[in-house]
């Protein structure tokens, strides 16, 4: 039987994270495996300075993003009572992110939250969770975070 060593708890800025952290570490506690905190930083904005030239102006905002999902990442372990626990900010899309970092660092498992959404929204925005399950050959966990109406 195997045991599980490590799970990847994927979270996102929504206020719904809190439970998607605190399941995923409850679930590493239970299993005596290693929690490891993850946050994706997808796509920075680029900016042109004129049609003509096409000259890239890059706006600096992604190292103030670090520093707050940094910011965001230790509250969160404080939450969790562990500031110990890994937590990773990685750049790019965000399933393949997700599912990139999940080999990289060899989770057992990987627990995301899923936020329900309304159809329309689903199809315009798209299901980071419903990617993640299409490409994935390590097990998912999903969290339903839907907020009571």
């Amino acid at each position: 039987m195997n045991q599980m060593k490590k799970i990847l708890i994927a979270l996102d800025y929504d206020d719904t994270s809190q439970k998607v952290a605190e399941v995923g570490f409850s679930m590493a506690q239970a299993m005596k495996a290693e929690a490891v905190l993850l946050h994706v930083v997808s796509e920075q904005p680029v900016y042109y300075d004129s049609y003509m030239y096409m000259t890239e102006l890059r706006v600096d905002i992604l190292e103030d993003l670090k520093k707050t999902t940094n910011n965001f990442l230790d509250k969160t372990k404080k939450h969790l009572g562990d500031a110990s626990i890994t937590g990773l900010i990685k750049e790019g899309d965000i399933a393949q992110t997700i599912l990139k970092t999940a080999k990289e660092i060899n989770a057992d498992i990987i627990v995301m939250g899923t936020h329900s959404r309304k159809w329309l929204e689903s199809i315009i925005m798209g299901s980071q969770v419903e990617d993640v399950l299409k490409k994935t050959t390590i097990p998912l966990f999903v969290i339903p975070t839907k907020k009571q109406e």
